[in-house]
């Protein structure tokens, strides 16, 4: 190495097989002060702010070092040998251990030579010098009535199941020593209680991407940039940009987009026409068999019918969805059906899953339960009935279909003005603003795209794809 060349500057500039090479030549003694080293190696976005501050938020992508950066903050104080009280508190008690404590780059790993107890069913740390920490939920902010510390390092935050009362509760008991302060490591998601902190006099945010981590796999970011770039989801989890709350899920800019460039094989047809309005058609001249498509992608692998089914004489919600080969899915047709009896519209369904060919019928069962699964084998003995239950609120259901639709990965086949206005109204985090009361044939299909492309073990973690 150059002499007078940063040792970490140096490392940086090698492939990672000579980075490890380089640091297998270190001696012992060598080794472990460069590991403890921490403020020589961190990137910037990961060092304490200059100026002085009560409330430190890191708002930054996945990968950027957060826990790392939060542990290294931590141990920096703990090495100091002052009796502090600290409290570490994430989404659960289970977290705040597997992570930010016990994880990869939690204060086990990071202070390990100054621990001198830790009780994990207690959830209390003991350290050299008198620092003693100890784990909090933020699903449990009456835990935090009562207890004062000198510190307090919040993980996730926008993922607490109760933010605004943990932090009040919090700051309400930090209150110990001539300088209280916590730090606050999250990706971003839209609530108001991270605005607030954020407003708070005394609070210094600093914020980072995913590349800004330099010691992240190129085939990592290269991934992740594939698969989400250009993405909301990729703004919020790999930028950590902030969204603004209140946004629409789909724009019309979005749809247009992800219009297919090849005819139509399907628009509304069996019970109502392009306009939505309620008609006797019969079956959809315009809903051939499914074949290889004209655009050169692959054959269908798999047709799915979401159904979302009425309230009284309400729409019944009937799309067909397709997914292709290449791991696409379409959007071939909206069937739905309004003021008709459970046997009309099961009907509908059944004269839907016959022309597609599809491969089953996915149906919320909500309204009506086991009944819509009898109703439907009714109309056709042989269709192949998967009933899903609606935990979530419509617009949380449908955000990670919307997330696809922003990928690319889904293609409308013609217009849908019906359907394509309630995905219009869908609105994250907020009721549905219309038109109608409820958003039946986008609910069908969101049904119908999540079994197709998403399963139902759910998305990993922040909103997952």
């Amino acid at each position: 190495m150059p002499a007078g060349t940063d040792l970490v500057e140096h490392l940086l500039t090698k492939p990672a097989s000579a980075r490890a090479r380089s640091l297998r030549l270190l001696g012992e003694v060598e080794s472990d002060a460069f590991d403890r080293g921490w403020t020589a190696w961190a990137h910037a976005g990961q060092r304490s702010p200059d100026e002085a501050w009560r409330v430190w938020v890191m708002m930054a992508g996945r990968g950027f070092g957060k826990t790392l950066a939060g542990a290294n903050w931590l141990a920096d104080i703990i090495r100091e040998g002052r009796e502090l009280r600290v409290a570490l508190v994430a989404a659960t008690i289970g977290e705040a251990r597997s992570v930010m404590v016990e994880g990869h780059s939690g204060l086990l790993r990071v202070a390990e030579p100054w621990l001198e107890d830790w009780n994990p069913s207690r959830g209390v740390l003991r350290f050299r010098g008198g620092t003693e920490v100890t784990l909090f939920s933020g699903a449990s902010p009456d835990k935090l009535r009562g207890p004062e510390h000198h510190l307090a390092w919040c993980d996730e935050l926008a993922k607490w199941a109760k933010p605004g009362e943990t932090w009040d509760n919090l700051q309400l008991g930090l209150r110990a020593g001539d300088r209280p302060r916590a730090l606050v490591t999250t990706t971003p998601r839209p609530g108001p209680v991270l605005r607030r902190i954020m407003a708070e006099p005394g609070c210094v945010t600093t914020r980072g991407g995913t590349r800004d981590n330099p010691h992240l796999p190129p085939a990592y970011l290269g991934t992740m940039e594939r698969l989400y770039g250009g993405t909301r989801l990729g703004l919020q989890e790999l930028e950590g940009e902030l969204l603004a709350e209140g946004g629409a899920l789909w724009t019309p800019e979005t749809l247009e987009a992800c219009r297919a460039s090849l005819p139509s094989r399907s628009r509304e047809g069996l019970g109502e026409g392009p306009d939505g309005t309620a008609g006797d058609t019969g079956e959809c001249g315009a809903c051939p068999p499914p074949t290889p498509l004209a655009s050169g992608r692959g054959e269908y692998v798999r047709i799915v019918i979401g159904v979302d089914p009425p309230s009284g004489d309400g729409t019944c919600g009937i799309v067909a969805c397709a997914l292709d080969t290449d791991g696409v899915g379409h959007v071939l047709a909206d069937h739905s059906v309004t003021a008709r009896s459970p046997e009309g519209w099961a009907r509908t369904v059944a004269d839907a899953a016959r022309i597609h060919r599809a491969t089953g019928v996915v149906a919320e069962r909500n309204q009506g339960g086991k009944m819509v699964a009898a109703v439907l084998r009714a109309a056709d003995e042989a269709l192949r009935v998967k009933l899903v239950h609606a935990s979530e609120g419509k617009s949380a259901r449908a955000d990670p279909i919307a997330l696809l639709f922003e990928a690319r990965k889904i293609r409308l086949h013609g217009r849908f003005p019906a359907l394509e206005a309630e995905l219009l109204g869908l609105v994250a985090g907020a009721p549905y603003q219309g038109p109608g009361t409820s958003p039946d044939r986008a609910d069908a299909m969101v049904w119908a795209l999540t079994e197709l492309m998403l399963g139902w073990a759910g998305l990993p973690s922040v909103r997952k794809l």
